[in-house]
């Protein structure tokens, strides 16, 4: 089962809109300038639970389990 953030996603992880009915401005300038971390499941569209952290934050989908911002930038 691929996780929260595995690509590829089927909705907008700042949205929770299907990526194909999304608008390019649909997405927050926090988000674009990467000061936010991503709020919704990009596998169901979930709201996720975010955890944020002085060092980065985690996030938790009931349904696609944990990604952490430490494995994001080891991609």
């Amino acid at each position: 089962m691929p996780g929260p953030l595995a690509e590829p996603c089927r909705f907008g992880v700042f949205t929770g809109i299907e990526l194909e009915l999304q608008s390019p401005d649909a997405i927050p300038p926090a988000a674009r300038l990467g000061l936010e971390p991503p709020r919704f499941c990009g596998q169901c569209g979930r709201r996720m639970v975010v955890q944020v952290r002085p060092d980065g934050w985690s996030a938790r989908c009931s349904r696609h389990g944990d990604v952490d911002s430490t494995e994001m930038y080891h991609r």
